[in-house]
């Protein structure tokens, strides 16, 4: 059983690595087009008139037996070198084949290691590249139509959007630490200025109560944020029909309280079905109006409008506000990003558009987003198509 076991282990294995399968093609061409030269050439061989002289010369040969009999031995004779010929055109002919094929192995062996010498430049490069210098590029030399020129630049491509996210991640760690750390500091010294004082009465320690609560109230809203925006990154979650329209008229009711009493409400809801995760897509459209209820100054508008878009469920929200340059509208979209005249009414954390962008993007809904025609933004977010959401409004 040992001995069976064992015999596995011990056999020799031939790896077939892509320079010996090339090898091995480059080898199998030449023998397969040797051989059919070599049988062509021994047809010809068997067809030419060499071998029909004789028999012409016996036809017109005399009736003398004696005569006859040379005949028949000349003719013989020349059947046996003849055939001798061929034997030995077809043996030289195997050899050559044979060596030549053996040759043609070599320099296929030789041509496919120079062939094969990018991929291992490129192997070598890539091996090196680790998430400490995802800087670095294969920067392959070469045409622009080279197939391996556009394997490498399609990496390069891969390894840019790689050291782009990682470099996300890490802003992100930093800032979400930061907005962590920022209310347990101002907590903690609401307390010790509290502890300073040597007899402190009940109306300081109160207001010391309240605004711990308060810092610890934010604190669940970033915690919150956090948590909705790494659960909507997973891309797990259960999907279920859905009314757009619905689901603006539940977030209304549950912001009509922190909703500014001299900004406009301007509110057009058609019928919207869609799919989705019924809390998250409450959660985008929370975090659409919220932010516009957050950034639009007094006496603006707001202007909130469902319905199908090019038969896509849409929802779209736009506000006045201040003008948001075109180049930096990518970036709200981006973690604990803020605008600097967007931040000055602001008691957010930067989290709510990029939110918007994780729910939208698990959903595979698309994200427009544009300058305001007085300002603020212009936010429409359009969901995948449903077999339910046909028979809705169209968004004007």
């Amino acid at each position: 059983m040992s001995a069976t076991a064992s015999e596995p282990a011990g056999r020799f294995r031939i790896r077939w690595s892509a320079r010996l399968r090339l090898t091995l093609l480059y080898g199998t061409l030449f023998f397969v087009s040797g051989a059919t030269l070599l049988a062509v050439t021994y047809l010809l061989v068997l067809q030419s008139p060499a071998s029909k002289g004789t028999k012409i010369t016996t036809m017109n040969a005399s009736r003398n037996p004696a005569v006859q009999e040379i005949s028949a031995q000349i003719s013989y004779v020349a059947d046996r070198q003849r055939e001798e010929a061929q034997r030995t055109l077809l043996t030289r002919s195997g050899i050559a084949l044979g060596v030549m094929t053996g040759v043609s192995g070599g320099l296929g062996w030789l041509v496919a290691g120079r062939v094969l010498r990018p991929v291992r430049v490129m192997t070598e490069r890539a091996r090196r590249i680790s998430a400490h210098n995802l800087h670095e590029r294969l920067a392959m030399p070469g045409p622009a139509d080279d197939e391996l020129k556009n394997l490498g630049d399609t990496f390069d491509g891969l390894l840019a959007r790689l050291d782009a996210a990682f470099d996300a991640q890490r802003r992100f760690v930093a800032n979400a630490s930061h907005e962590l750390r920022t209310p347990l500091t101002l907590q903690r010294t609401v307390i010790e200025v509290a502890l300073s004082k040597p007899d402190p009465d009940v109306k300081t320690l109160r207001a010391v109560c309240e605004r711990a609560l308060a810092v610890g109230e934010d604190q669940e809203r970033l915690i919150e944020a956090l948590l909705t925006l790494a659960s909507s990154q997973s891309g797990v979650f259960r999907t279920d029909p859905l009314d757009l329209a619905e689901v603006v008229t539940d977030v209304l009711d549950n912001l009509a309280p922190t909703r500014p009493e001299d900004v406009t409400l301007d509110v057009g809801l058609t019928a919207a079905e869609a799919e989705g995760n019924a809390s998250l897509v409450e959660r985008l459209v929370t975090n659409l109006v919220g932010n516009a209820q957050r950034y639009t100054p007094h006496g603006g508008w707001i202007r909130i409008t469902t319905g199908l878009q090019d038969g896509a469920p849409t929802v779209r929200v736009v506000n006045s506000g201040p003008v948001v340059p075109r180049e930096a509208i990518p970036s709200l979209y981006q973690p604990f990003q803020r605008l600097g005249h967007r931040s000055a009414r602001a008691d957010g954390h930067g989290l709510g558009l990029s939110i918007v962008a994780a729910i939208a993007s698990a959903h595979r809904a698309r994200i427009v987003t544009e300058q305001g025609p007085e300002g603020g933004l212009d936010i429409t977010v359009a969901f995948p198509r449903t077999r339910a959401g046909l028979h809705g409004v169209a968004v004007p």
